[in-house]
């Protein structure tokens, strides 16, 4: 499996955590996805790749909200 196929995968996979340690590792594996997926836009700018880490940066930043939880200040 390419590391394309993995992150289109990995977007298509729902994202319910229910544990810190799950969120932790779902980060960390969208991650390297992004960063796999860049190495291979830097040989061809495929814009349809940059498509996919925008998508995958999406789902990771939803993720690190979710572990950073609410703020304290009200």
């Amino acid at each position: 499996m390419t590391i394309v196929e993995k992150a289109l995968e990995f977007e298509a996979r729902k994202h319910k955590f229910i544990t810190l340690s799950d969120r932790i590792v779902s980060v960390r594996e969208a991650k390297s996805l992004i960063l796999g997926v860049n190495e291979i836009y830097k040989e061809n700018k495929d814009p349809e790749l940059m498509d996919l880490m925008k998508r995958l940066t999406v789902i990771k930043q939803k993720i690190e909200k979710r572990l950073k939880g609410r703020s304290q200040s009200s």
